[in-house]
């Protein structure tokens, strides 16, 4: 993808950006004395990450916390994401006015690349991971970890109770249990909708069975108008999301948030959550006696497809930060010290996540978790990505994710026609595409 288009992209994207004003945390003093000294010595940085996930934003909170305990000549200001708009807006909103982390958590990887404001990964830091995903043949990112499954987070008693004995060996199949589940006086299926990104757990379960698996080109080709949202096999994907909405979801899932999800389901309000292994920990802080299972929805077929190929995403630094040979070597030991295995298990156990470092890293897992590693190492399971994890050609406009999933949110909203609904997210990918001349 050109240079000169994904500049003028983030540029679009950033002049749309509303300046709030304000200021970092600032490092400079007036103190005299000692403690002057001391701190003129020290070198400032700071971090920022997506905190949708409370046990993430914990683990890499704790993390950063241990780092400056055993380092003291460096100080590291907490930048963490705290809205429920999308992380890319934040991240924009933070550039707009002047924040923009040193080290950050990058899910945008091209976008900003090519805008220049995040360089190259260090040689001596790529050598800590198993081959990371290059973009333009250059790899920006310390993968925090594989991506995993989206599945079925059950509860073992709701299941028994409806009398559900064995899991799904089809999509028809998960129908019939969630009728079941309906039938015992439950509310099959609990939502986060109130977050925009758990949106994109359910609407790209359908666009992995019916569109990316059968064709992983298939942003490339609709940036090339060679295939539409109006195509059979994408109404067909948003028509069993919209039914699975109106039908067993709970009804209050737009002002859900997705950290109240785990009480509906360990409370009995609603027998299931549709998510990853990051709410395994959630569930067993709650509640370490709950019963919960696991399992990836099967597509009609008996197919299971899931999310989990690697995309570039993870730690990157940003241009102006690489500048200062100190504030860089302090962000090269701040990623060494994250990944080491002490560490790095920590993080991972409180996500239930994946190394993507060569070292073997171990921790403790469940079955449900066991679950998930048999899907990731079983062949027969066709592994995908989401609508806006794709890069290269099929990088999807930077504003185009949150746009589509508000607008399904309507779409079940109002019981509007699917077809209907498809036609105008059609003419704006389009409207998009030129206006960021992709």
């Amino acid at each position: 993808m050109p240079t000169k288009r994904i500049t003028k992209l983030i540029s679009i994207a950033l002049a749309t950006t509303i300046v709030l004003g304000g200021c970092g945390k600032n490092t400079d003093t007036n103190a005299t004395g000692s403690n002057s000294d001391a701190n003129s010595h020290k070198v400032s940085l700071t971090i920022g990450y997506a905190a949708g996930d409370p046990a993430a934003k914990k683990a890499i909170a704790d993390t950063i916390e241990r780092f400056e305990q055993q380092n003291q000549d460096i100080d590291i200001t907490d930048l963490s994401e705290n809205t429920s708009n999308s992380y890319l807006d934040w991240l924009k909103t933070k550039d707009a006015v002047g924040e923009f982390p040193d080290l950050v958590e990058m899910r945008d990887t091209e976008i900003f690349a090519d805008a220049g404001k995040i360089v190259e990964l260090p040689s001596d830091l790529i050598e800590l991971f198993n081959s990371p995903p290059e973009v333009e043949g250059k790899v920006w990112n310390a993968p925090l970890a594989v991506n995993v499954p989206r599945g079925i987070i059950y509860s073992k008693k709701a299941y028994a109770d409806a009398g559900i004995t064995e899991l799904p060996k089809t999509y028809d199949e998960f129908l019939a249990i969630q009728e079941k589940l309906r039938t015992s006086g439950i509310t099959p299926l609990v939502v986060g909708g109130k977050d925009i990104f758990h949106m994109g757990f359910w609407v790209n379960k359908f666009l992995i069975d019916d569109v990316y698996t059968k064709n992983p080109e298939w942003n490339a080709q609709k940036n090339a108008g060679k295939v539409h949202f109006t195509d059979d096999n994408v109404v067909q994907a948003m028509s069993d999301y919209k039914y699975l909405f109106e039908n067993y979801v709970d009804k209050g899932w737009l002002s859900t948030p997705d950290n109240q999800t785990v009480s509906f389901l360990i409370s009995g309000k609603a027998a299931q959550l549709y998510s990853g292994t990051w709410m395994f920990s959630q569930i067993e802080e709650a509640d370490p006696n709950f019963e919960y299972g696991f399992y990836a929805v099967p597509d009609r077929t008996g197919h299971t497809n899931i999310i989990g190929l690697p995309s570039p995403a993870g730690w990157s630094i940003s241009t102006e930060a690489s500048k200062d040979p100190k504030k860089l070597e302090a962000i090269k030991k701040f990623i060494r010290f994250f990944f080491t295995p002490e560490q790095y298990a920590q993080y991972l156990a409180s996500i239930n996540g994946i190394a993507s470092t060569k070292e073997k890293v171990i921790y403790p897992t469940n079955d449900a978790m066991k679950t998930v590693l048999a899907l990731m190492d079983d062949p027969k399971v066709t592994k995908s990505l989401g609508i806006d994890n794709w890069w290269g050609e099929n990088l999807i406009p930077p504003q185009f994710r949150t746009w589509f999933y508000k607008k399904l949110q309507e779409m079940v909203l109002t019981d509007g026609d699917v077809k209907t609904y498809m036609e105008q997210v059609d003419t704006e990918y389009n409207n998009q595409i030129k206006a960021n001349n992709m």
